[in-house]
């Protein structure tokens, strides 16, 4: 698949929040299956909130393009000895057709390179039994811990269920050689 990944600047955010809010909360999310419109109101991110995530320097915000159009980005979070990934994004008309797998790729291929790190960590909500499956088909396997949803961080959302939790994933990374 012919994807390009560019590291995103503070004058992304914008678009970056517009993409992910469209793929995980509302009625633009529906278009998708990674949708947590049924879980949780409100929205995502806000421009705000991405350009402090971007500016943060052990942070990097890749975007996914196809000819010339983004269709996915991520937030990369370096961490003692890992790093965390966290709003995974693909856009909600272009889901299942490979985007997200081969996204995946290139973060993993770009955290060893910049940042020699060899272990991926992610949260995923409890509920989201598709997109559990979707990590674990991929090389993420549950750690066992287990953290409380962020019932007082508006920039959280809106919850519309009250037992939400995020599970904690984990992907041992090659090593390069």
């Amino acid at each position: 698949m012919d994807l390009s990944l560019r590291v995103a600047g503070v004058q992304d955010a914008e678009i970056i929040s517009d993409l992910v809010n469209s793929a995980y909360r509302g009625e633009t999310s529906k278009l998708g299956w990674t949708t947590e419109a049924d879980l949780l109101g409100g929205q995502r991110t806000d421009a705000e909130a991405v350009r402090e995530e971007i500016s943060r320097p052990d942070n990097a915000i890749l975007m996914f393009h196809r000819a010339e159009t983004l269709v996915g980005s991520v937030l990369l979070q370096r961490r003692e000895g890992y790093a965390y990934l966290g709003m995974f994004t693909v856009a909600p008309h272009r889901q299942s057709g490979g985007i997200g797998k081969a996204a995946l790729a290139l973060i993993e291929t770009w955290v060893v390179a910049n940042w020699q790190v060899h272990r991926l960590e992610i949260t995923v909500i409890r509920q989201r039994t598709e997109l559990l499956a979707w990590y674990e088909r991929r090389g993420f396997v549950r750690t066992g811990r287990i953290q409380p949803f962020p019932y007082h961080d508006p920039r959280a959302g809106i919850p519309k269920v009250d037992d939400l939790e995020m599970l904690v994933l984990e992907k041992r990374l090659l090593q390069a050689g």
